[in-house]
């Protein structure tokens, strides 16, 4: 194992979010915009075994944590191929997906068999007609289906991301999570990220009141345990068995314990989602760098990670939309 991999600000890296793909079969209104044709070519996806390569160095460097996202991941044809391959590399203790769930019926059991443990799943609304608006597709029932095939597989915990929207799906928050609470998910509540027109586009909402009405209404007090490596503050119900996340970049950034990078399915490494800071590793994989070039390159990347973002104050800075850097 090489020295950990830690920022000159002295964060301590320790997952990473793999993009493996930049498609998705929706649209929703926060991340893709309708008609977007933009996506990367096929053959500058990175293959399965330069993802391994890639994994496995961060892993010598004590990455442990790795998050399958898209686009939709489920769109990646053989993907629990890639997952066997990443459960077996050294150092790497735990792999999750983020997933929009409407292919999750068809891969559930595979995915968990390969090594996939914890899955989050996004749904932003229990509405039908709602669900359409956002997604742009009739997107609801397949979802259900979904959900209902990831407990039957036995991914735990199962957590529900929803983008809270003013005007959109703020009026639900109280429903939705009496539904996470009868199911046995956990609700995350998500404060809109102003990325590309779409982003800045989505009505955003300060959830702290939102925290404060959920706090009083279920007698909620702050968990104790870690619930996966990320960023939510998660409070929990009496009894432990209803718990709510909230995730807050603008209002109450969390930047100073920030401890990922993300790969976009170009093998681009992103050090922000605020900030423009990047650096791309296919060529370097496509030249036939040795593994100590390669984690040489990966920590140099690193030195590029910035402080914070600055969603607050240059709100129009990120164009590039959520889908393509990677959820």
């Amino acid at each position: 194992m090489q020295p950990s991999l830690t920022d000159r600000f002295g964060r301590r890296i320790s997952y990473l979010r793999l993009s493996v793909t930049d498609r998705c079969d929706l649209r929703c209104s926060y991340c893709m915009p309708k008609g977007f044709s933009g996506f990367e070519e096929p053959e500058n996806w990175l293959r399965f075994d330069e993802i391994t390569r890639v994994v496995a160095a961060f892993a010598r460097m004590g990455v442990g944590r790795v998050r399958l996202t898209g686009g939709e991941p489920l769109l990646r044809r053989h993907l629990p191929q890639l997952v066997s391959q990443l459960a077996v590399l050294p150092g790497v203790r735990d792999i999750s997906l983020s997933t929009n769930a409407t292919q999750l019926h068809k891969h559930a059991q595979a995915l968990y068999a390969a090594g996939v443990r914890r899955i989050n799943v996004s749904l932003d609304s229990l509405d039908k007609a709602c669900m359409e608006k956002i997604t742009g597709r009739d997107s609801f029932s397949s979802i259900m289906a979904g959900l209902q095939a990831g407990k039957q597989a036995g991914f735990s915990p199962v957590k529900l991301n929803m983008v809270v929207m003013r005007g959109v799906n703020d009026h639900e928050i109280m429903r939705m999570a009496q539904f996470c609470f009868d199911e046995g998910f956990i609700l995350r509540l998500i404060e809109a990220m102003p990325m590309g027109d779409t982003g800045r586009n989505s009505q955003y909402m300060d959830i702290g009141p939102i925290r404060d009405e959920l706090v009083k209404a279920f007698q909620l007090t702050p968990a104790a345990e870690e619930l996966g490596g990320g960023p939510a503050r998660y409070w929990s119900t009496a009894d432990r068995k209803g718990t709510i996340g909230f995730i807050s970049p603008i209002s109450q950034h969390f930047c100073a314990t920030c401890n990922r990078v993300r790969m976009s399915v170009d093998g681009t490494l992103y050090m922000c989602l605020g900030q423009e800071e990047k650096f791309e590793l296919r060529p370097l994989l496509r030249a036939g760098v040795s593994d100590a070039e390669l984690e040489s390159a990966i920590r140099n990347a690193i030195e590029l990670k910035p402080e914070r973002h600055e969603f607050n104050s240059q709100r129009h800075k990120i164009i590039r939309f959520m889908s393509q850097t990677g959820g």
